[in-house]
């Protein structure tokens, strides 16, 4: 019996993926989101489609079905006469999203130390965050920051829990990045992750729950009229 021959797909590297066709729009919307949620976009900043087109060197459809996706996530709004702006944020609205941040990830910790779960993620991206604090490197200790967080919540293993946090994700993304933007001090920042993970490991359970809570308190004293730009 012979062996069958390999086929053109197997002799590909591996790394050659398919080609994704993606709209413009959704491009132009990825690049709006990510300029909101990585702070460089402040709350309360107009979105001007004339303006936009021309930096992004696109005609105005696309910008404006991109403005209307970012709408619909919650991110944009429409003032009477005035026209679409970045949602700003409110005291109020940071305290009630990170008085639910706390519940979900208080749940997670405790879900975690049940199952047991392996910490190797969460040292990584403690380790990212500690390597960009010393490269002063504040949008790569966001993205390790955001990670940190999100994997806390992808090991508890909740399905419910995982989608409640997701429907969250998109504040609790701009509100990190803003208060961290603010704050400045990287090494501070990438400091608070670690006794977590250390607390996870020695299997404390008041220890763990008592630092991700304070965590999240202390991030959710953040007042966003500080550095909001109200227009």
């Amino acid at each position: 019996m012979t062996a069958n021959k390999p086929t053109l797909a197997d002799l590909m590297p591996h790394d050659i993926t398919p080609i994704e066709n993606v709209p413009l729009r959704v491009q132009v919307a990825n690049r709006l989101r990510k300029a909101i949620l990585s702070g460089r976009m402040l709350p309360g900043a107009a979105l001007v489609e004339t303006a936009l087109a021309e930096k992004m060197n696109v005609s105005r459809a696309p910008i404006r079905e991109a403005i209307q996706i970012l709408e619909n996530d919650g991110l944009v709004e429409t003032i009477a006469y005035k026209g679409k702006r970045v949602k700003p944020l409110t005291a109020r609205e940071v305290a009630e999203t990170y008085s639910l941040r706390e519940v979900f990830e208080v749940m997670a910790v405790r879900l975690i130390l049940e199952s047991g779960a392996p910490l190797d993620t969460l040292r990584t991206h403690c380790d990212e965050m500690t390597a960009a604090a010393e490269a002063n490197n504040f949008e790569a200790l966001v993205v390790a920051d955001e990670a940190f967080h999100h994997a806390l919540i992808r090991l508890a293993d909740h399905n419910l829990l995982l989608t409640s946090w997701k429907n969250l994700y998109l504040r609790i993304h701009q509100i990190m990045a803003l208060r961290n933007r603010d704050e400045r001090n990287l090494t501070e920042v990438a400091g608070n992750h670690p006794p977590i993970v250390q607390a996870l490991a020695d299997g404390d359970a008041d220890r763990a729950i008592n630092l991700i809570s304070e965590h999240t308190r202390i991030l959710a004293a953040f007042d966003p009229a500080t550095i909001v730009q109200f227009l």
